[in-house]
């Protein structure tokens, strides 16, 4: 049973939404002007805003990329707005579930996470859209170029990082397409380890302490400059990565980028306003919104908790699996 999930997990990655508009080149629909600032009526019941940011990288970097952003919101909606940087994806599951949080943009896996904790208490508003208008990723599998490493089946006694327990293309997504092709990941290794990131796992292979590591791309635009968005990149762009020095080895089927996730129990104003805000920044504010997304996105499009059901049922899947072997 445990096995029959995970298969139809891994051949259902990306939800029927989505996949209509992977390749349709549709023109996107004009931005709606960004909201009016002033104080809000739903600002009595959520007197400060509070946003989450994932961790995998430092800290500083994160603050330079999203501090206009925080600014952005007290600007427009008139009340406090604070950052909150997690060390990794845990961290702002848990400030969710503490109801420490108002919004972030999260992982697919992690959301999934969120919501099993919470019994539903948070829910998606909006997705990433790529330029080609589709709303998904792909999973890397990467190895150092004089690895002698060609594919897959060469990792076979390797050792393998995964990027952090609560992250979909850096850990659950591998795991589920593995065991859906017949491989089980813990023989199948030598050996793997939580780098803590997808940062961190990219430097743990290249400083040979793993052979390989996983992480999130768009998959589209040009390998040798780290594709056009996602953690490989990121490194390019800061100077971190040449792509000569890695070689990708496998790729997943598209996967539903995260969502921007806000709790369930705030007032339905402050979600639309959440939306609207949200539509209107790449037109209104092409920086920041760069900032923010890094890379080729375009904007966001409404999603809705139905798109994120199949993270659901493979975090449920690997938990059996987890009790079964112990």
């Amino acid at each position: 049973m445990i096995r029959r999930s995970l298969l139809v997990a891994a051949g259902a990655l990306l939800p029927l939404a989505a996949r209509a508009q992977v390749g349709s080149g549709a023109a996107r629909p004009p931005a709606p002007p960004m909201p009016a600032p002033g104080r809000r009526d739903w600002a009595s019941q959520v007197p400060q805003i509070r946003l989450g940011v994932l961790g995998g990288e430092s800290e500083s970097d994160r603050l330079g990329r999203y501090d206009a952003y925080r600014k952005l919101f007290e600007d427009t909606f008139g009340v406090p707005t604070r950052m909150f940087f997690a060390s990794d994806y845990s961290g702002v599951q848990q400030a969710f579930a503490a109801k420490q949080l108002e919004i972030a943009n999260m992982s697919p896996a992690a959301y999934a996470g969120v919501w099993l904790d919470t019994n539903g208490g948070v829910e998606p508003i909006l997705v990433t859209q790529e330029p080609d208008g589709s709303t998904s990723y792909v999973a890397l599998m990467y190895v150092r170029a004089d690895s002698g490493i060609t594919k897959l089946e060469e990792m076979r006694g390797k050792a393998m990082a995964w990027s952090d327990p609560n992250s979909a293309s850096g850990y659950l997504i591998p795991r589920a397409e593995l065991r859906a092709a017949g491989i089980t990941p813990e023989t199948f290794f030598g050996r793997t380890g939580f780098a803590g990131g997808h940062d961190q796992a990219l430097v743990a292979v290249l400083q040979r302490q793993y052979d390989a590591g996983v992480c999130w791309s768009s998959g589209q635009g040009d390998e040798s400059r780290g594709f056009s968005r996602g953690v490989l990149t990121a490194a390019v762009e800061k100077k971190l990565l040449d792509m000569k020095d890695i070689r990708i080895i496998w790729r997943s089927r598209p996967i539903q980028n995260g969502p921007v996730v806000v709790r369930s129990d705030l007032p339905a104003s402050f979600k639309k306003d959440m939306v609207d805000f949200h539509l209107a920044l790449p037109a209104a504010h092409p920086e920041i919104h760069k900032a923010v997304e890094r890379g080729s996105a375009v904007g966001w499009v409404p999603t809705r908790h139905e798109d994120y059901a199949v993270f659901i049922d493979m975090r449920r899947a690997e938990a059996a699996e987890r009790r079964r072997r112990n």
